[in-house]
């Protein structure tokens, strides 16, 4: 799939698929969305001493930036273990282009943006005393399989239900939800009624939120 970069609103950059007309992050703001959704209304919401973090899917970094970026800054106390998965890596080249660096001030963020893209997929590794990263490369129903530890906070981030209608439907969900802890957290960008009405079936405590810049509502739903 070929992939353009492009400017979003914000100043940040994303990608776009153009086969798919699809993009990585919200042609409204890449870091503003990032920052919404999965801190502002992930991160911040959950209160253990140990995190475990699964992303679908781990794409360009941002969310795993912006994440580590929290934890500088908030969290350095807290133990966090941040999975995310990828089927389609993007090249190294592209996160170069991506210029991530110039979002974050802390040098430690700056050197952060090309590394975690160099980091051997399969592999846990530290980022930090505290902090821990393992990408892994495989496709998002396979998580079934996968030896995780409980998840409590799960970044939704697929591509949207107009391209890939299979990742928005209650099958994927109950996948997800069997990874994670009771008290857990599921945090999307998306608000679509198919994926609340699943969310609610399979026992989840769903909530509608604000959305990012240029979306009027996001979900979050906390498995009960």
């Amino acid at each position: 799939m070929k992939r353009q970069l492009i400017k979003t609103q914000d100043g940040s950059k994303t990608l776009l698929i153009n086969d798919l007309e699809e993009t990585y992050h919200s042609k409204h703001g890449a870091l503003q969305e990032a920052i919404h959704v999965f801190i502002k209304n992930g991160l911040n919401l959950i209160n253990y001493c140990e995190i475990n973090i699964l992303e679908l899917g781990f794409g360009t970094g941002l969310n795993v930036l912006v994440t580590f970026d929290e934890y500088l800054k908030n969290n350095k106390n807290r133990k966090i273990n941040y999975f995310g998965i990828e089927k389609y890596p993007i090249f190294f080249e592209e996160a170069s282009e991506l210029s991530y660096s110039e979002l974050f001030p802390n040098q430690i963020i700056k050197d952060l943006s090309l590394e975690i893209h160099k980091i051997e997929w399969e592999k846990l590794v530290e980022l930090d005393v505290n902090f821990h990263l393992k990408k892994i490369k495989d496709d998002f129903f396979n998580i079934k399989n996968m030896d995780l530890p409980p998840i409590d906070l799960v970044y939704f981030d697929c591509f949207g239900a107009r391209v890939q209608p299979d990742l928005w439907e209650k099958e994927i969900f109950e996948i997800v939800a069997s990874k994670m802890k009771t008290g857990g957290l599921l945090t999307t960008y998306s608000s679509k009624g198919s994926m609340r009405r699943a969310l609610i079936e399979l026992g989840f405590e769903v909530e509608k939120r604000q959305g990012p810049p240029g979306k009027r509502e996001m979900l979050i739903a906390w498995k009960k």
